[in-house]
């Protein structure tokens, strides 16, 4: 048989190689710097020696009796000997990007080191400042790019989702706080067919892409016309009027300048069909005014135009002066005698007119809209308008939020008709003898999108009510409104006044802005230990969902008031997407203080909202439970199992243990809770204000499939210290014994090599095998384990070991003949399956140092046979064999005799199974 290459596998060839990576995190966000490598089994982690640097600086280290790591990271040394290594940032910062090498050493061997770069990746915060535009004038506007980084950034425009300018990079400029703001520009000459048309900014960075989408406020700017009313004397005053024409938006101020020098006015607008405002602004000038002459100009002020528009006119042309004719007497009679006639004209019509004009105007008085000084959130708020006159039975209402007309959202029928009185602006029409009418209004669109976020509306009214003494009736209209802060802050009501059958509005009335209120709503005092300091307790308060943003906390103990460490009440809170705000504040105190007594500090919270200020008082000193992980007892397939979990350390002694079963599932497991077998033992109290319990949970083991196990069995700990309940999980639940045969089976080559095997059948979980040989002491080795599943179902576990001398080598010559000769050998399944078979295939533990003086005639003559043999000698199935070093005895002449032992260990067993074999005695063999 030929002899084949022997390879010598070293620990160094166990190393898994990781290639640098990139890890990339948020600002103040949790990362990873992984670091894994493949140690020999098994790993005894004194030998172990780890290292992390950063930028020629020492982050962390462990070994050589000295273990140590910089503040901001954290690492496991309990998975240091399963080979992971890795390295948290507990928050990602500007300041700690960078390359960071991990080395490991094992057994003083350095291996490769591994690489690992931090990156912060920071998305921009877009925003953009609203401004009016003037109609077919260039105008800019900017979109700014804050807090992003790394740079650059690139900025496009888009109008109706279409790209109007194309993306172009900014690099942007560093703030003091290290990351980057950058500004995109857009010059843009606003048409009409831009009115109400959605533009966007569009910034991307780092692959993503963010859109912030707007409306162009458009300013149509208006044709002036400057004029005077005639006038037949200069001793009378001079009335003016400027007309202005196809402006928007309505909000529009007209000053008047004469000689340079401004004049006091008041004004009212009309809408055109064309949507854009018509109006007439009226100034009478003195006669003083009226004898300065001179030039007049009408100035006109719009949102967004720098250079307001203007109309002039000389006073020679708007006022002419023309001396008063010379009257004779016969005509100063006839104009008296035209004069008088006049008058008794107008007295005559005005007798007639008198009545209808009292009843339609003058007898009218609407009050102002009457608020509510505070609206609450969560309670409804009413707005009212009283109504006085002799016929308000023929008035009509209709409610608007800015200028959106308000719909009553009070229904609750199913029918499809008050369905649609949902989205429909109502009007409330009185009827004579006391009866009212809901109609529709005549204003479009609901004051709400269709999107479920349905305000609370309900409009109401009282009246018509008789007054005492002049006749007048009295109407009131009301609103009541359930406030939201999306809807409702910083708007105003406007109920509007008409009469029946009427489009023209009599009176308009708008309300002042009101302001929203929302309480807070205030937690229990947590107390925890300081990390950093456990004799120092730390005691937080929280304060949610209120509104405004100004809140106020005040710590107290006895004998005086307490500053708080931190607090996120001092600077202005971020809304939520509600509009809600939330804060909290913390302050600390010696434990030694805490556990004098009772309830020794409180906290006051001070809120607009609040009519008392909010009070909450410690529940006396708190330690945080210590929870273990679950043990379980041992049990066989017919008997009860039991799980336990020891918690530690805490205080108050209240504490609730609740056992969950998981549901089949690997992640996301649903929880179904325990009712039976849950039992809890204590609380003992151990030393002045510390106690531990243990909870237990009976439960009968069964033999199900590997799937029903999948899930396992959680305990989780709920105590007043404690934000988030403590939970253990425990998978393997079910626990059976596993059938272990009786001996061991032995097979020994043609070449002195012997092929232990052991077979296990079933059990759960997995048993765990430590094969070991030698002579008046042992040592480990390396084993081979396979696993089927046998005729009868169960699961079957084989481990094959396989082992030499080394003190009864035969000699080089004979040894290479031996193996020439022996041409054909087993491969490692066959060893496992088939032990009685002849000849092994094996790779040897380590390069017989006898090989190293092979004459160069025998290398030559092997190197024909390498070729054909690395396959077999690198094939990941051949089985490895294990060098035994025997000691010799006290004489010389002594043989020592090898024993070969398996250590076999599960959870069912109380103590650990042995099965063994010893080579028999050569001496009493032959005396017997």
């Amino acid at each position: 048989m030929r002899c084949k290459v022997l390879v010598y596998v070293g620990l160094l060839a166990l190393v898994k190689h990781v290639s640098p990576r990139e890890i990339q995190a948020g600002p103040d966000e949790y990362a990873t710097l992984p670091c894994n490598v493949t140690l020999p089994v098994p790993v005894n982690e004194s030998l172990i020696t780890v290292s992390w640097i950063s930028n020629g600086s020492a982050i962390a280290s462990f070994g050589n009796e000295a273990t140590q790591i910089k503040e901001g990271f954290f690492w496991r040394p309990s998975d240091f000997i399963s080979g992971n290594f890795s390295l948290y940032v507990l928050r990602a910062t500007l300041a700690l990007q960078g390359v960071y090498e991990c080395t490991v050493s094992y057994n003083s061997t350095i291996l490769p080191s591994i690489n690992v770069t931090l990156s912060i990746i920071a998305p921009p915060n877009l925003s953009i400042p609203q401004q009016w535009v003037v109609l077919e004038t260039e105008s800019q506007f900017i979109c700014n790019a804050d807090g992003f980084y790394p740079p650059p950034v690139s900025f496009s425009w888009t109008r109706g989702g279409q790209v109007i300018h194309p993306p172009h990079p900014v690099e942007g400029e560093q703030a003091p706080d290290g990351f980057y703001t950058a500004v995109g520009n857009l010059t843009l000459y606003p048409s009409r067919e831009d009115q109400n048309v959605t533009f966007g900014c569009r910034v991307s960075h780092n692959g993503n892409n963010q859109e912030l989408d707007f409306q162009l406020n458009i300013t149509y700017l208006p044709s002036v016309r400057l004029s005077a009313l005639p006038s037949h004397s200069s001793n009378i005053p001079l009335t003016l009027y400027c007309d202005l024409e196809s402006f928007y938006p309505e909000e529009v101020s007209v000053s008047w300048i004469q000689n340079g020098t401004s004049l006091p006015e008041p004004p009212s607008t009309e809408q055109n069909p064309d949507g854009t405002y018509s109006t007439r602004h009226y100034y009478t000038l003195s006669p003083e005014q009226r004898e300065q002459g001179g030039r007049v100009e009408c100035l006109v002020n719009q949102p967004g135009v720098m250079v307001p528009v203007s109309g002039s006119a000389d006073m020679e042309k708007l006022d002419p002066q023309d001396e008063s004719p010379v009257l004779t007497k016969s005509a100063k009679a006839s104009v008296a005698l035209m004069c008088i006639s006049i008058v008794l004209v107008f007295l005559l019509c005005f007798g007639f007119s008198w009545r209808r004009r009292d009843e339609k105007q003058k007898s009218l008085t609407v009050s102002g809209i009457i608020l509510p000084p505070h609206v609450i959130i969560g309670k409804k708020g009413r707005v009212t308008v009283s109504i006085e006159g002799r016929r308000v039975d023929r008035v009509q209402t209709a409610w608007f939020l800015n200028d959106t007309p308000i719909s009553d959202t009070s229904f609750t029928g199913t029918s499809k008709a008050n369905f649609n009185c949902l989205y429909n602006p109502l009007t409330t029409i009185h009827l004579p003898y006391g009866l009212t009418l809901t109609s529709t209004a005549s204003e479009k669109g609901p004051l709400l999108p269709s999107r479920g976020e349905m305000a609370y509306y309900k409009l109401h009214t009282m009246g018509p009510l008789h007054s005492t003494g002049s006749g007048s009736q009295q109407l009131i209209s009301a609103m009541t409104f359930m406030p939201q802060i999306s809807i409702h802050k910083s708007a105003v009501f406007k109920c509007q006044v008409s009469y029946i059958g009427k489009d023209k509005i009599v009176v308009e009335r708008v309300s002042e802005k009101f302001t929203i209120l929302s309480p807070p709503e205030v937690s229990e005092i947590q107390l925890a230990e300081t990390p950093n300091d456990s004799d120092v307790i730390s005691m937080t308060v929280r304060a949610t969902h209120f509104h405004p943003d100004v809140i106020t906390f005040r710590w107290f103990c006895q004998g005086g008031e307490l500053s708080p460490v931190a607090s996120q009440a001092s600077s202005s809170p971020r809304p939520n997407s509600e509009g809600f705000f939330s804060a909290y504040s913390q302050c600390k105190l010696p434990q030694s203080e805490l556990e004098k007594g009772g309830t020794k500090v409180w906290v006051s919270v001070h809120h607009i909202a609040l009519k008392q200020p909010v009070t909450r008082k410690t529940r006396g000193f708190m330690r945080r439970p210590c929870v273990s992980e679950i043990f379980s007892s041992a049990s066989s397939p017919d008997q009860t199992s039991t799980l336990g979990c020891e918690i530690t350390n805490f205080y108050p002694p209240n504490v609730t243990v609740t056992w969950l079963k998981l549901r089949e599932g690997e992640q996301d497991d649903r929880e179904e809770e325990v009712v039976d077998g849950g039992d809890l033992w204590g609380p003992l109290q151990t030393q002045p204000r510390i106690y531990r319990a243990t909870a237990f949970l009976k439960r009968r083991a069964t033999s199900q499939g590997k799937k029903e196990r999948r899930g396992g069995i959680l305990c989780r700990v709920e105590h007043c210290s404690l934000q988030e309940p403590i939970e253990r999980q425990w998978k393997h639940v079910d626990i059976v014994a596993p059938s272990i045969a009786p001996s061991l089976s032995v097979c020994w080559s043609s070449e002195g090599v012997g092929v232990f095997s052991l077979l296990v059948k079933g059990g759960h979980p997995k048993v765990k095998l430590l094969w070991a040989a030698g002579g008046h002491t042992l040592s480990s080795l390396v084993s081979n384990e396979t696993e089927e599943i046998g005729d009868d179902g169960q699961r079957e576990l084989k481990s094959v070991c396989a082992l030499e001398r080394s003190t009864s080598l035969p000699s080089r010559t004979n040894k290479q003949q031996e193996r020439q000769k022996n041409k054909h050998a087993l491969k490692t399944k066959a060893a496992v399956t088939d032990p009685d078979a002849e000849g092994i295939e094996y790779i040897d533990e380590q390069v017989d140092g006898e090989n190293n003086n092979i004459d160069m005639e025998e290398d030559m003559n092997a190197e024909v046979e390498e070729d054909s043999d690395k396959e077999a000698v690198d094939d990941s199935g051949a089985l490895h064999i294990n060098r035994v070093n025997l000691s010799k005895g006290p004489r010389e002449s002594e043989r020592a005799c090898m024993r070969v032992c398996v250590e076999i260990t599960h959870a069912a067993l109380k103590l650990p199974v042995y099965r063994s074999w010893a080579e028999p005695n050569e001496e009493m063999s032959s005396s017997a």
